[in-house]
């Protein structure tokens, strides 16, 4: 697969580390499904990374992966339209984490935002373990080792997203320079023709002098274009071109998704830790109780008592799954006392109800027939390793370990 088509590639996990609920599925799941018909996904259970927070409790993770991939298959995505796969089964993910960390400064990892946030909020566990510290690496090389270029993230995890192409930058800056680089990339260039090296050289100095990316778009195309050049010269154009080394490694960007935040039944935020969760494959007697009994609004003491919609944890909910003509009705009745809390809970159970039916019946094909799931994983493994392969062969060549 070529540079560019790599870039067209989608590349995200999930920690096993409990029962999928509705935060997921609105936060994550649905985006998946949407991206899984524009791009090239690769969808991972990130089980190394569960063990920085969960190794002392590792039955946690076990008992959850197969439960997790069921939960997907019910959301919506597709075997034959996105490749699911497990973490550890593919081992070129630990080796690229091994050789990537040899040059990533102390100081990167440090200043992640979620390093001290975490260790703040998670308490009750020891996380100063290396693994932990070193965790951004280890994402880092979950995305490089597929050469992704797009991994979907809310704002919050943009952060992340640019220290993987920190890391990629400075490898390729380290490890892209091979002897004679110059002299060899301008002798790629004349192998692309006159016409087409004019081309290059003109829309290589847009991009350099004046920022223009979308000269760069159609230098990268120009490149993918020729028939006559190298696998090693193609790579070492598509460098030349953004005034770097040889790239090996290519920057991911952050596809910025839209993304629902459900509260939880309490009104904080969704987290099996906080017991306040509808999971995604709920029975619907178990979601009509649990949403009877969410908190309101403290100010509606009495039936009677008007409340303020903004203020009270279910109205949140309604503009998720509530169309306006719900939502103006419940506006209308809260603040005038109108209608119950009861009453304003009935519509969004009957929607919950109805969005996960369809999920309850895919998922019961998936219980019924674990060996459909176990061979729908093996094979993304086993796509997710070739690509793997390929890249760390193009990694130890850079590094000098490609021994013959």
């Amino acid at each position: 697969m070529s540079l560019l088509e790599a870039q067209k590639r989608v590349l995200s996990g999930m920690r096993p580390t409990g029962n999928l609920h509705l935060g997921h599925y609105h936060g994550v799941l649905k985006n998946w499904a949407r991206l899984q018909h524009e791009y090239d996904c690769m969808f991972f259970v990130a089980d190394w990374h569960a063990l920085t927070t969960h190794y002392e409790n590792p039955e946690v993770i076990e008992e959850n992966v197969w439960s997790m991939v069921i939960d997907w298959l019910a959301a919506g995505i597709n075997p034959g339209s996105a490749s699911m796969f497990i973490q550890s089964k593919v081992p070129e993910h630990a080796e690229l984490h091994l050789l990537l960390s040899m040059i990533t400064p102390l100081g990167w990892l440090e200043r992640v935002p979620s390093y001290k946030d975490q260790q703040s909020k998670l308490t009750d566990r020891d996380l100063t373990t290396y693994g932990f510290l070193g965790y951004p690496v280890l994402q880092g090389a979950d995305i490089l080792i597929y050469k992704a270029g797009q991994v979907p993230v809310g704002g919050d995890q943009v952060p992340h997203v640019e220290m993987t192409r920190e890391v990629a930058r400075r490898f390729n800056h380290i490890f892209g320079r091979d002897s004679g680089y110059e002299e060899l990339a301008q002798e790629a260039i004349k192998k692309m023709g006159r016409k087409h090296a004019k081309m290059y050289r003109q829309l290589r100095r847009e991009f350099q002098e004046k920022g223009n990316h979308e000269a760069l778009e159609k230098a990268q195309a120009l490149i993918q274009e020729q028939q006559n050049i190298s696998l090693g010269d193609r790579d070492r154009l598509f460098g030349y071109l953004e005034g770097g080394g040889k790239v090996i490694l290519p920057e991911p960007q952050a596809l910025l998704t839209e993304t629902a935040v459900v509260p939880g039944l309490d009104g904080a935020k969704m987290s099996k830790s906080y017991g306040n969760t509808i999971a995604l494959r709920e029975a619907p007697e178990s979601v009509e109780k649990k949403v009877r009994t969410m908190t309101t609004d403290p100010a509606r003491v009495r039936r009677t008592d008007p409340g303020d919609p903004d203020k009270c944890p279910v109205f949140k909910w309604h503009i998720i799954y509530s169309d306006k003509d719900v939502r103006d009705w419940v506006q209308a009745g809260c603040t005038t006392a109108g209608i119950g809390c009861i009453d304003c809970k009935k519509p969004l159970i009957d929607s919950i109800i109805k969005e996960q039916q369809p999920m309850l019946e895919r998922a019961e094909q998936y219980e019924n027939n674990p060996d459909l799931v176990r061979s729908i994983v093996a094979e993304g493994c086993e796509k997710a390793r070739t690509i793997a392969r390929a890249t760390l062969e193009d990694v130890r060549q850079a590094m000098g370990l490609n021994y013959r």
